[in-house]
Order: C-alpha cells, then sequence, then structure tokens
C-alpha cells in the first residue's frame, strides 16, 4: 500500500472530516482504481464547451479522443458473471423499479477480481501503466521510479515570449526517495508535462513560483457517503446465498438517482472495494462486542455508496494540506442518494441496515413496515466530520480528485489554457485530472485520458512545427 498510495492510503482533509485516496505509482491512478469506463456525458461536455469557453469538449476531436482511449484499453462492456455487491445492487433496483446501467471495464469480460485496487494481480486490467507507458517505452521513453520532482526550471523566454510569457519552462529538478542518495537529478527538456494528479501539480506549480490564482482553487472530489446491508449465508434470496462482498468485478453496474424535468441525476449508486481494514475504519465505534459482530459478518455485509457531482470545491494549500467543504446542495444530494442505496439494499432482501455515522446507525429489517423503513429513512442524513463538534458525524470519503489546475479561456479563468499549456511559462503543459474545468460526475478515468490524449497531440504537432520552422 505505501507504493500505491499517496501516503499509503488515505489523505485527510484539514478539517478530518474528508478521507482521499489518490493512485500513487507507475500508472498513477488508473493502476489501482476501480475499472470504471464511462465517457464523459454530453451534458458536461456542453456546459464545458459553452460556459467555461473551452470549445475542444463539444468537437469530433474529443469524440475520437474518447473511442482512442476504449480501444488502447481494451473496454469491454458485458459481464460474464457479477459479484455479490453488484448483483445485490441490481436486484434491489429492479424489484423497486429502478433503471440500472451496466459498466463497461478496461478488462476482459470474465475478469472476476475484487482486489484491483491493490494492483491487478492477474494483469487482465489495463492501466496506464499495462498501455500507454508501455507504449512510450517502446518508442525509446525512460521511466524513472524512486525521485520525487522538487522544482521546475526556468529561463528567459526568447523575443519576450508568446502571449506575453516571460519565462520558458526548460526542465525539472528531482531528488530520490532514499535518503542515502543526497544527489539531485535535473533533466532538461524542450517541452516539460505535469502529471502530478490534482493533489501534487498544484504544489509543483506554486512551488516553482507560478502565481496564477487557479492553482490550488477549484478541487472537486466527487464526495461520497456509504450504506451497507447484512444478508446472510442462508439468504432466502437464491441469487446470492454464494460469495463474498470482495469477490468479482468491484464495479459493474450503476443507478443513476434522478432529479426528474431533465435535470441532470442527483447522485450515481456504485459499489466499492472495501479491504477488511477500510471496513474497520469506516464502521463506527459503538461497543468492542459490536465490532467484532460487524467484522465476522464483513464478507456478507455489501456496500453501496452515494456519489455526487460536487459544485462545491476546495483548495490545495499544500503537499496533504487540503481544504474542502461541502456544498448545502451537494449535501441533500448526497442524502438523497444515500437513502436511495438503503431502500435498495432492503429490497435486494438484506436483513439489516446502516450508514457509517457515529452513532451505528441501523435498522433490523425482518418484520418491519413499510412505515417503519420511512422513519428510519427520514433520520439518514450527511452529517459533519468528527470537528463539527455535533451529536454524531461521519467520514466523507473519495477515490477522485478533479479541477485543482482547471483549463480556461483566459489566465482569469483558469491556470492553464486550451491546451493545457501554463498562462504564465512557455512549454509547460498540464496532462491529469486537474485540468477538468469541474467534476464529471461520473468515475473520470476515460475524462482524464481522453483529455490528455487531445492535449498530448497538440503538443506533438507544436514540436513538429517548430522542428520544421528551426525553433529550438
Amino acid at each position: 500500500m505505501s507504493q500505491l498510495y499517496e501516503r499509503g492510503g488515505f489523505v485527510s482533509t484539514l478539517s478530518g472530516s474528508g478521507l482521499l485516496l489518490a493512485g500513487s505509482t507507475v500508472g498513477g491512478g488508473s493502476a489501482v482504481n476501480w475499472s470504471a469506463c464511462i465517457k464523459t456525458p454530453d451534458s458536461v461536455r456542453g456546459e464545458w464547451a459553452g460556459e467555461h469557453g473551452l470549445p475542444l469538449f463539444a468537437s469530433p476531436d474529443y469524440t475520437a479522443a474518447m473511442d482512442a482511449v476504449f480501444r488502447r484499453l481494451g473496454v469491454t462492456s458485458g459481464c460474464e458473471e457479477e459479484g455479490l455487491q453488484n448483483k445485490v445492487l441490481r436486484k434491489g433496483c429492479e424489484k423497486l423499479g429502478y433503471k440500472v446501467e451496466p459498466v463497461s471495464r478496461n478488462s476482459s469480460e470474465g475478469h472476476f477480481c475484487g482486489s484491483c485496487g491493490y494492483g491487478c494481480r492477474t494483469g487482465d486490467k489495463r492501466g496506464t501503466d499495462t498501455t500507454w507507458l508501455v507504449d512510450a517505452v517502446a518508442r525509446g521513453a525512460v521511466i524513472l521510479t524512486g525521485c520525487k520532482v522538487e522544482k521546475l526550471l526556468f529561463s528567459d523566454a526568447a523575443g519576450g515570449g508568446a502571449r506575453g510569457k516571460k519565462k520558458r519552462c526548460v526542465g525539472v529538478v528531482a531528488a530520490s526517495s532514499k535518503p542515502a542518495i543526497a544527489r539531485k537529478l535535473v533533466v532538461r527538456a524542450k517541452v516539460t508535462v505535469s502529471a502530478c494528479g490534482s493533489l501534487l501539480t498544484p504544489v509543483l506549480l506554486r512551488g516553482s513560483g507560478l502565481k496564477n490564482l487557479h492553482i490550488g482553487k477549484n478541487l472537486h472530489l466527487h464526495p461520497i457517503a456509504m450504506a451497507w446491508g447484512y444478508f446472510p449465508p442462508d439468504t432466502p434470496v437464491p441469487d446470492l446465498q454464494k460469495g463474498k462482498m470482495y469477490e468479482g468485478g468491484i464495479i459493474t453496474s450503476l443507478h443513476k438517482v434522478e432529479a426528474g424535468d431533465g435535470l441532470p441525476h442527483r447522485a450515481i449508486l456504485e459499489t466499492p472495494l472495501m479491504g477488511v481494514a477500510a471496513a474497520g475504519t469506516q464502521f463506527p465505534w459503538v461497543s468492542g462486542r459490536d465490532m467484532k459482530e460487524r467484522m465476522l459478518r464483513y464478507g456478507r455485509t455489501v456496500h453501496i455508496f452515494s456519489l455526487v457531482r460536487d459544485r462545491g470545491s476546495g483548495t490545495v494549500h499544500g503537499e496533504r494540506r487540503i481544504a474542502y467543504h461541502m456544498d448545502p446542495a451537494d449535501r441533500e444530494n448526497q442524502r438523497e442518494g444515500l437513502r436511495r442505496a438503503l431502500r435498495v439494499l432492503v429490497a435486494a432482501g438484506a436483513t439489516e441496515v446502516g450508514t457509517h455515522r457515529s452513532d451505528g446507525q441501523s435498522m433490523k429489517c425482518e418484520g418491519a413496515s413499510e412505515k417503519a423503513l420511512e422513519e428510519f429513512l427520514d433520520g439518514v442524513t450527511v452529517v459533519r466530520g468528527p470537528q463539527s463538534k455535533s451529536e454524531t458525524w461521519s467520514l466523507c470519503c473519495t477515490a477522485h480528485q478533479m479541477g485543482s489546475c482547471r483549463m480556461g479561456a483566459t489566465a482569469e479563468d483558469g491556470a492553464v489554457d486550451a491546451c493545457g499549456e501554463s498562462w504564465e511559462a512557455e512549454r509547460l503543459y498540464v496532462c491529469d485530472g486537474s485540468v477538468l474545468p469541474s467534476a464529471v460526475g461520473v468515475n473520470p478515468m476515460i475524462t482524464i485520458q481522453s483529455v490528455a490524449y487531445c492535449l498530448a497531440t497538440g503538443i506533438a504537432e507544436q514540436l513538429k512545427c517548430d522542428l520544421s520552422s528551426g525553433k529550438n
């Protein structure tokens, strides 16, 4: 875990109310994510093109980029056999008349693995570590591990610089992660691309002296709230009698909590990877006996989370110094999704359901009336974190980070331009999730890679032009 994730697991927000899961290995988040491959929604593309003044997202080039990413990742749309958690999500939704959508994955249709969040041990899942980076190495690229870039190197821009830029990025200075190696590594380059992710790209840019006001701002996280339901092995539902919650594809189905009247969905319901340690962390401490019983039932305790497209945002103040506060509308949408998740679990046949609220909020389902369920759901809220001084609290978790160096039509709108280039320095580009103009509202891997594909294509074309014109 220490080599797969930032800080070896969860990074906490400054208030302690949020836990962020961020990949920190060769391949980044795509090496450890949950394989969901969802293209950028048309409504989001339209918003980014119109409201943010970024025509790329409405262009055929962006559509072609998403198709190219799907092809290179070997995305499949079917699933030969779903795991217990996704079976529960599907069955509960179908009983309630809710629409369930299949989720494409960057693996084979028969990939029945619930541990890809720890790196795919079979090699079936195709992250950037087994696709794009392999392509790059085959064409002469060199990947250096065990070191970290400390700062960007700049020189004065030739001839005053394009669009008034006074600086030109000419490379980086990096240090080894091993204390015994004291010498620095200097890499000189015609073009420098930051792909440190939304939590660390702002730190690198700001630490290197860039001052654009949007660097570190507009951080979106897709905050989630989780519901759980216990399905004993002798459940009367035949389809759910076998299997453990940690078996099978992590996300193979989803449900959108619609807002109605043609408005975007309020939340989406999906299922998580929940390891033993993570489960022990998330379950509230009610008593020693209660915790032991919960952990004994771990394998048959299904989790469903409610994910919202957050309109609110946070700020990256420094390395592992992240501030984030949920917008009231986001909190209400998350509550609606959490209540929907509990309904789905009950409909699927759970004998007990609950949330991760600090008081151990739960309800026995056997023999419970519809009125009792509604009363329980009325009491379900998305409470704040442990420092809120409220009587009850819970933790907000997230595995998606976006927007902290967002694209903008002008320097007043974003940290980089529509080509991904810094407004302050020539030849410095950002190609990661931090350039997204706002939250996507769905799992962002395909969106991030599609944007990177478009930006990389533009960088390559610019280098070709420079070469043909004799520019350095």
